[in-house]
């Protein structure tokens, strides 16, 4: 409801400023914008025009103007104000006449923040309705449509209050409703409350307050609108000259897009055709410009540079001379330090830097292509440079093969067309990039992660140029077939590009089999290391109910760490985590595939004297008996150390009940000392501390041989040397 006062206000202030406006001819004159009225420098160019556009992948543009100056001669170029922070950042200006620029200008807008803060209303750049008559706070005013008639004086304060109504209910279910009042003193001295209330109407009488206001408004409405910025260059030298300026621009991104049309008859190919869709949103019309499409993505990002900018400062208060006042002071017991400067100059060396720039003429810039890829200011501060290249389609006629001209740098590629192209503002257009013959097969394509057959087209790229990621739609027999997405296909490269599903075509695995073989045995102090050669094989089963044959091409997980197909089974086409197996099915039939590999497996058993690895010793001499002549010393230490750890576990058994008895036969004594029963326990307690003694000894012994068995067993674990393969007998 503030918000709705305060632009009540506004509105009813801003038609009191129109109605005491001058009308006159002289009034309007006045009022006039220096831009309607400036006059127009003879020798000007206004419009440098557009030559090349250079559009990439991600979003930016490279635009190049090109004309002729005779002197010295300002050059303007019109920009939005988005523009104008790309253009800061990348604008170069080569006078190819020998000439030099002087300077570069641009109309510079301050922030609003900054333009408000010049007004004395203190108002914000969204005000509500108490700010707005907090404003007017001590000024005169004069108020119509309030009980009494119109009445004069100078606006105090403005308050809200809350009052029961029938328009809404607080917490405790009471209606209730914000009301806004005016505390006005009347030029008679009288106070005054009055209710805001639309027919109420509040009118400065300050003529320099209303253009206050006025100029508060303009402010306002000037945020709506994105004005143009004129940027003007001083071109110093002496007769006519070429003048070049370069730079880049945010831009929609480009997209491509193909059509692949099979001939009735199938021969092996089909035609491909390319198209580029491109936008002109930038406000200028390009005609008859060189146009060139970059698939590539340089580094790119907008800084605000045609933004003022204000750095916060700190505030430090004026100084004022203390008055005196008189001052008692007491005896001195010792003396006081002298008071530290705590403030610390510093010291800063201006470094200066002496950079020589030179510029080229046309002739020493290279160029690239049949027709010259770069001009002479292509790629000064605007990344595209020498930054693309990687395949150059160079089309005399759009629609015609075979005028490409290939460059490998970087990762770019550009289609560059010979011919110009104009595209005016707020337009799009679609440019003829590629119509080749190419290798094109139809396959059907499965896989067993995704069951459903797909009908693909298995294309070759042939030409001398990349083929940028986009769509693709196939036609076949005269008719729309169906279509897809391709990533960027490089030449000489072999794609898979799917396009709907094969319904004809029924694929699965029958049969699943491995087996596996030891193959070779390595030990070496202790660690023991088996080869397994391990041998898989998948059966797939591919049925075509369709009345023509198919081709289905099967793909197959491929495995690494040594893994190969088995001899005399070769895949038609092989990436790094598929092999693809083309197996051709006739019409109604069947048709099989195994597909076997082969890999090793390896196995590691480590040695050691804290783990009874007996049983698996014997296993293995079993399978590889060449071993049993090194294995047997160490298979038999490793028996007598569990037998030794299992005696020792008896012999502790022994000792913990021997303990228990002795330790209840002397409870037992204690209990009944003085009794005559007490000479049996006597007895008891002698035995028991003998089996105690005895056992504990026999424990001793058991685990020094068993410290002996283990110093066996690790020698010969270390002195165990021993290497076996299938191939030797």
């Amino acid at each position: 409801m503030r918000r709705a006062f305060a632009i009540f206000c506004l509105v009813a202030f801003t038609v009191v400023l129109a109605a005491q406006s001058p009308a006159g001819p002289a009034a309007k004159s006045a009022a006039a914008k220096p831009s309607d009225t400036a006059p127009t420098l003879p020798g000007v160019i206004k419009n440098l025009p557009v030559r090349k556009v250079v559009l990439y992948k991600n979003g930016v543009g490279y635009f190049e103007h090109a004309g002729t100056v005779s002197g010295n001669q300002k050059v303007a170029i019109d920009f939005t104000s988005p523009q104008l922070n790309d253009v800061l950042q990348s604008l170069t200006v080569l006078d190819e006449g020998g000439g030099r620029i002087a300077g570069v200008n641009y109309n510079s807008t301050t922030p609003l923040a900054e333009q408000l803060k010049s007004l004395s209303l203190g108002m914000s750049d969204d005000p509500n309705s108490t700010e707005l008559f907090q404003a007017l706070r001590g000024q005169r005013v004069e108020v119509t449509g309030a009980p009494g008639g119109v009445i004069s004086g100078r606006l105090m304060a403005i308050e809200s209050r809350t009052e029961k109504s029938g328009a809404g209910e607080d917490t405790s279910g009471n209606s209730v409703i914000d009301k806004f009042y005016l505390t006005l003193v009347a030029t008679s001295g009288a106070v005054r409350v009055i209710e805001l209330t639309p027919a109420l109407s509040v009118r400065p009488l300050d003529a320099s307050l209303q253009g206050q206001l006025d100029r508060y408004l303009e402010l306002l409405s000037s945020t709506h609108s994105t004005g143009l910025r004129h940027l003007t260059l001083d071109a110093l030298g002496q007769g006519q000259r070429e003048l070049r300026v370069s730079y880049i621009s945010e831009v929609p991104v480009w997209k491509s897009t193909y059509r692949m049309v099979f001939p009735q008859t199938a021969n092996g190919s089909a035609i491909v055709q390319g198209w580029a869709v491109v936008d002109n949103t930038v406000g200028a019309d390009w005609d008859n410009v060189q146009l060139s499409l970059v698939a590539g993505a340089p580094q790119s990002f907008i800084q605000p540079l045609s933004q003022p900018l204000y750095t916060r400062r700190p505030e430090i208060p004026i100084a004022t001379a203390a008055q005196m006042t008189p001052q008692t002071h007491e005896a001195a017991e010792m003396q006081e330090p002298k008071a530290q400067n705590a403030l610390r100059q510093e010291l800063h060396g201006a470094y200066s830097a002496a950079q020589t720039v030179t510029v080229t003429s046309a002739s020493a810039v290279p160029s690239f292509g049949v027709a010259g890829m770069m001009s002479s200011g292509a790629g000064l501060g605007s990344g595209s440079g020498e930054g693309y290249g990687a395949g150059i389609y160079r089309a005399s006629d759009a629609m015609r093969q075979g005028d490409v001209s290939t460059n490998a740098f970087d990762d770019y590629f550009e289609y560059a067309l010979t011919q110009p192209v104009t595209i005016h503002k707020n337009e799009s257009a679609m440019v003829p990039i590629l119509q080749q013959e190419l290798p094109a097969e139809h396959v059907t394509l499965w896989s067993e992660r995704e069951n459903r057959p797909l009908r693909a087209v298995w294309l070759e790229n042939k030409s001398s140029l990349t083929l940028d990621a986009g769509s693709f739609s196939i036609f076949e027999s005269g008719e729309f077939a169906g279509e897809g997405l391709l990533d960027p296909i490089h030449p000489g490269e072999k794609r898979l590009l799917s396009y709907a599903a094969d319904q004809a075509v029924r694929v699965k695995v029958t049969a699943r089999d491995s087996q596996r073989t030891l193959h070779h045995v390595d030990v070496r102090k202790g660690v023991i290391i088996e080869t397994h050669m391990d041998v898989a094989s998948v059966t797939y089963s591919a049925t075509n109910s369709a009345d023509v044959d198919r081709v289905v091409l099967l793909e197959h997980a491929r495995r690494t760490n040594g893994w190969s197909l088995d001899e005399g089974l070769k895949a038609d086409e092989t990436s790094p985590n598929l092999y693809r197996f083309r197996l051709p099915v006739a019409a109604h039939s069947t048709a099989t595939l195994e597909v076997r590999e082969r890999g090793p497996e390896q196995r590691r058993v480590d040695l050691n004297s804290n783990q009874d690895q007996t049983i698996y010793l014997l296993d293995l001499v079993k399978r590889v008996p060449d071993a049993l002549e090194k294995l047997k010393p160490v298979i038999d230490a490793q028996a007598a150390l569990a037998d030794l750890d299992r005696r020792i576990d008896l012999s502790k058994q022994t000792e913990e009940t021997a303990a228990a008895d002795e330790a209840r036969d002397r409870d037992n004594l204690t209990a009944l000392k003085g009794n005559d029963a007490a000479k049996r326990f006597v007895d008891e307690l002698n035995r028991a501390e003998d089996l105690l003694q005895t056992t504990r000894k026999q424990t001793a012994d058991l685990e020094q041989q068993k410290q002996t068995a283990v110093e066996k067993l690790n020698a010969l674990i270390a002195g165990l040397s021993f290497d076996w393969d299938v191939t030797v007998k």
